[in-house]
């Protein structure tokens, strides 16, 4: 997997990490108990401080996508993440009422809106939905 980072943005390198790492997952780019760098050799690769992969990589455990072990090193979650939950929900909501305030601002009306959040998950979707059901939220 390629990590690009944009270090002129004000999003942090650490959560820009992380990004890449979720959609890469999803994408289906990194599966289930593939081995990821070390944090050094990461924070090598990209030019980076190993403490910005270091904390990245530990966000990333915290929430379940990866596992770190001792002897096997860095690996993505192998069991697959759980299902929808209410914790997720509620977080996605806040993440997303911002944006939804913003777009609201500059103009964009709900099929605007709806049109864009449909073209990034046909990019980063492995496969099309299945005979059109969407995962119930």
């Amino acid at each position: 997997m390629i990590i690009q980072l944009d270090m002129q943005s004000e999003v942090p390198i650490y959560i820009q990490l992380m990004n890449q790492i979720i959609e890469g997952i999803a994408a289906s780019r990194l599966k289930p108990g593939e081995a990821l760098p070390s944090v050094r050799h990461l924070a090598a690769d990209i030019g980076v401080n190993l403490h910005t992969v270091n904390k990245a990589y530990t966000l990333l455990k915290q929430e379940g996508y990866i596992q770190i072990h001792r002897q096997k090193g860095v690996v993505v979650q192998p069991d697959g993440l759980p299902g929808l939950t209410p914790e997720f929900m509620a977080k996605q909501l806040e993440q997303l009422r911002p944006i939804i305030a913003e777009s609201i601002l500059r103009g964009m009306n709900l099929s605007g809106l709806l049109s864009q959040v449909q073209k990034l998950y046909e990019q980063i979707s492995p496969s099309p939905p299945q005979s059109g059901k969407e995962p119930t939220p």
